[in-house]
C-alpha cells in the first residue's frame, strides 16, 4: 500500500498547497522539495519547512516523478500503469503530499 507520510509528530502538515488536491489537475514536486531514492522508494526533504516524507512504494515514487511530465495527476497514474480501480490509495498518497507542500499545483489554479 502507498505511503506517504511525515515524520514529525502529528503527520503531515495541511499547510501545503493552497488548493485541495485534485487528481485531474496538473501536479509537480514542489521545487524546495529534493527526492532521494533509497532501497524502500524514497525520502521526500522540504527545505522550507524542514519535514521529511517517506515513500514506501516504488509506484508512488514513479508517479510522483512523472507528475511534471503530465497534464494531470491521473495522466501520470494512468503512465505508471494504475488502474482506475487501483487508485484510490495512491490518490490518498498524493493528497498527503499535496497538504504536506511536497507537491504543488504546475499551474496557478484561478
Amino acid at each position: 500500500m502507498p505511503v506517504a507520510h511525515a515524520s514529525a509528530p502529528g503527520g503531515p502538515v495541511a499547510a501545503g498547497a493552497d488548493a485541495p488536491f485534485d487528481p485531474d489537475l496538473g501536479w509537480t514536486i514542489n521545487p524546495r522539495v529534493a527526492v532521494r531514492p533509497e532501497p524502500f522508494g524514497a525520502l521526500l526533504y522540504h527545505f522550507g519547512t524542514r519535514k521529511l516524507s517517506f515513500l514506501k512504494n516504488l509506484v508512488v515514487v514513479d508517479v510522483v516523478q512523472r507528475l511534471h511530465l503530465q497534464p494531470s495527476a491521473s495522466a501520470a497514474l494512468d503512465a505508471a500503469g494504475v488502474a482506475v480501480d487501483d487508485r484510490a490509495p495512491y490518490l490518498d498518497a498524493l493528497d498527503a503530499l499535496a497538504r504536506s507542500g511536497m507537491i504543488i499545483p504546475a499551474f496557478p489554479q484561478e
